[in-house]
């Protein structure tokens, strides 16, 4: 399937936040040994790389604008999450980060700090990574667990699956109607990938 693609948010979406009993702490992964691949999204993966489409990331980072860890960090997780697939027959073809944020925090980045044209919900990521893949909007999909990777892949011209599940009502991505409503959506990436693909879209 020339030319068509498959964006993909990181956390919450391919691998699992990281919950610290000790600490408390939960939040994205930011070392290697921290990276868990959620249920469903290798076989997700496979069925839709076996289908045609490139595969690539595109995920906030704004951490290193925060001061919370480094830029190296991020890099590394994101290698690290790419090997893992790649030793299960995934291939990524393309990781587009931001690591920008709005207000920044202590001990940040200050080259980080401030608006800019690629954080999700802005369109940036998403354009930049069907420009590295060679993939034309129209044939092509974003895939996120938020609403602002909704927002992001629709102005991108691309359409756009939630991986959420829908017991969690409280949490759920369609409260926010219409115009953030998914063209698929499913509680696991599997789930997703085989709505995109009953589609047909992109063929």
């Amino acid at each position: 399937m020339s030319g068509a693609a498959v964006v993909l948010d990181r956390d919450g979406t391919l691998i699992d936040v990281v919950r610290d009993e000790e600490t408390g702490f939960v939040g994205v992964a930011w070392h290697p040994s921290q990276v868990r691949i959620l249920d469903g999204v290798v076989d997700g993966l496979r069925i839709l790389s076996q289908a045609g489409y490139s595969l690539a990331i595109a995920t906030n980072q704004p951490a290193p604008a925060k001061g919370q860890f480094s830029r190296d960090a991020v890099l590394r997780t994101n290698a690290a999450l790419v090997e893992m697939l790649a030793r299960e027959g995934v291939v990524v073809a393309h990781v587009a980060v931001c690591m920008h944020h709005p207000k920044g925090g202590p001990g940040g980045d200050a080259s980080l700090v401030g608006e800019c044209p690629c954080r999700k919900p802005k369109p940036g990521l998403v354009v930049d990574a069907l420009a590295a893949l060679g993939a034309a909007p129209e044939r092509s999909w974003m895939i996120g667990d938020s609403p602002g990777d909704v927002t992001a892949g629709r102005a991108a011209g691309v359409r756009t699956g939630l991986v959420f599940d829908t017991k969690r009502c409280e949490l759920c991505p369609l409260r926010g109607g219409p115009r953030e409503a998914p063209d698929v959506h499913a509680p696991t990436l599997l789930g997703v990938a085989e709505r995109i693909l009953a589609l047909g879209a992109g063929t």
